[in-house]
């Protein structure tokens, strides 16, 4: 019986450890996609057409860092 218990435990305690670090790592990469969106902010793009080059840029290093953890 305590072989349970202590398998329950254990689980419970990987399981929030886990969790834990998904939260870190999911803040980890939005902090890092929304100071790319806060680089575009500060740069006061002068015309429709550079901010839409900007905007382009971050989703082309969006989908490629996609591609890499895909394939990995």
């Amino acid at each position: 019986m305590a072989s349970i218990d202590s398998s329950n435990v254990f689980i419970k305690e990987f399981q929030e450890r886990y969790e834990k670090k998904m939260r870190e790592k999911e803040i980890e990469i939005l902090e890092h996609w929304k100071s790319q969106l806060d680089r575009i902010i500060a740069m006061r793009p002068d015309s429709i057409a550079s901010l839409q080059t900007q905007v382009a840029k971050i989703a082309e290093m969006m989908a490629n860092r996609l591609k890499i953890l895909k394939k990995g």
